[in-house]
């Protein structure tokens, strides 16, 4: 089986959130799998892909790629790893910026990327049985091959997945982007038009053949109004081809027994010395050395979404008891001057990281004794894992990948694997902290829970054998 990923980030190579570990982790947990399959991944070659990975970078050709009347240089590279090859589209006109995202001309960019994706197909002697398409960045490839491309029988034979990471992040753009930007015909304004504008979303959903999110519940909340943003119509519409799968993590990558970032490497079996990451973590911090207050930290992009209004009404109130708070963290101005604000009338209780910064994430991951999601909504959800990876105990609201994946503390039985609260209410999500804490007063039970859901398998191999079963039910 051949099987092509699109996608506009993807660790090592470039990342802002959780698609990047993704589609750092799927394809190469498919090609360990199954051996016999051919997996690719494309993504643009950002100028810090270039400059991190210039010296494996293989130059494979160049050609024109035509969008609408541009006719626009791009550059084809690789680089083989893990039984896996990425390709890299090269124009730095459209890729040498100082962000993945959030540019003027987003909507060209992708659109450049996602047309030179299926240009290309012949050039790299490569069509795919199944491509994979990840969010809108990408969802634009699936609507050329089938509205610009099935004259051709090379392409009419490809299986077309679209992934929805966070429905959120449709692609929108003006109606008179059909044309102009895209290169679309009108003919085709009825597949992308929604809410009198082109939703790349919309129209990736109406072309795949399959859609899937990243968990389970995911796939049925969105279906919802309060869930969807608006697609809720659409998503019900095409409910037969939707179906939810949730993400793993790399339990190499996010591993205490090898990990060298953290201060000392330690397992289920010698869950004690988590104890010495604790103390590393609040010396980084400038906070008091101390073994008997709980350290909760929280590791998140600054968005509304992720729960932060819970926090800011409810954090000054936690803060007048024995506690100490750690985030690691950018986004909204207003979130990241409120947590700076809590820093300097706390300091010896909070510490605010405002910066993107992955090895302090594994510090934070390995030293917190507790890890807080109070999301509104959460697709899938990698912290929650990573830090149950690391002993970390999660506390997060039952919404989406959350609740696929921390079932909560039964004090009688010993079930669970994390706190969980239901309502998006400030004083649930405290009082799911307080039940943690008493926990934390008993060391020997609490040492026992955190040595407990390390063990649990949070790896992508239960994931990728049903995205494997996706892909042949297709051929079939």
């Amino acid at each position: 089986m051949k099987v092509l990923f699109v996608s506009g980030e993807g660790l090592p190579f470039s990342s802002t959130g959780g698609l990047a570990d993704v589609i750092g982790s799927l394809p190469k947990a498919l090609a360990a799998n199954y051996e016999e399959d051919d997996i690719r991944v494309i993504l643009p070659l950002y100028a810090s892909t270039k400059e991190k990975f210039a010296a494996e970078l293989n130059y494979e050709f160049s050609k024109t790629v035509n969008l609408a009347w541009r006719h626009q240089y791009c550059g084809v590279f690789s680089i083989k790893r893990d039984g896996v090859t990425y390709y890299f589209i090269d124009n730095e006109f459209y890729f040498k910026r100082s962000t993945l995202y959030g540019q003027y001309d987003d909507g060209e960019r992708f659109a450049f990327f996602s047309r030179a994706v299926i240009d290309i197909l012949p050039d790299i002697d490569f069509f795919p049985d199944i491509l994979h398409c990840n969010d809108w960045q990408s969802a634009l490839a699936i609507l050329y091959l089938r509205l610009s491309y099935s004259y051709d029988e090379r392409y009419r034979q490809i299986k077309t997945l679209y992934t929805i990471h966070n429905i959120e992040y449709q692609g929108k753009f003006g109606l008179e982007s059909l044309g102009d930007l895209f290169g679309l015909d009108e003919r085709d304004r009825s597949v992308v038009e929604y809410n009198h504008c082109v939703n790349l979303t919309k129209g990736a959903i109406v072309c795949a053949d399959r859609v899937t999110t990243v968990s389970e519940r995911y796939a049925s909340e969105i279906q919802t109004e309060f869930y969807a943003s608006g697609l809720h119509y659409v998503l019900r519409l095409f409910r037969d081809k939707i179906c939810g799968i949730t993400n793993g993590i790399d339990e190499v990558y996010y591993n205490p027994k090898n990990d060298p970032i953290i201060a000392r490497q330690y397992d289920a079996e010698t869950i004690e010395l988590k104890k010495e990451c604790k103390r590393e973590l609040q010396e980084l911090c400038g906070l008091p050395v101390r073994d008997d207050v709980p350290l909760i930290a929280m590791i998140s992009r600054l968005t509304a979404h992720k729960g932060f209004d819970l926090v800011k009404y409810i954090l000054p109130e936690m803060l007048t008891e024995d506690r100490q708070f750690v985030l690691l963290g950018t986004g909204e101005p207003e979130l990241e001057n409120f947590f700076r604000n809590m820093q300097s009338m706390h300091p010896k209780k909070v510490r605010a990281f405002i910066q993107y910064d992955k090895d302090l994430s594994k510090k934070i991951y390995a030293g917190a004794d507790m890890f807080l999601m109070p999301s509104k909504s959460e697709p899938c959800g990698l912290a929650q894992m990573i830090c149950s990876e690391y002993g970390t105990v999660p506390i997060v609201r039952e919404t989406g990948g959350l609740a696929d994946t921390i079932q909560p503390y039964n004090r009688y039985t010993g079930e669970g694997n994390g706190f969980t609260f239901r309502n998006y209410n400030a004083h649930e999500m405290k009082d799911a902290v307080e039940r943690a804490e008493e926990l934390y007063r008993d060391k020997d039970k609490w040492q026992q829970f955190c040595a407990d859901i390390m063990k649990i398998d949070f790896s992508w191999n239960v994931s990728a054998e049903k995205y494997r079963q996706i892909y042949q039910s297709l051929l079939d």
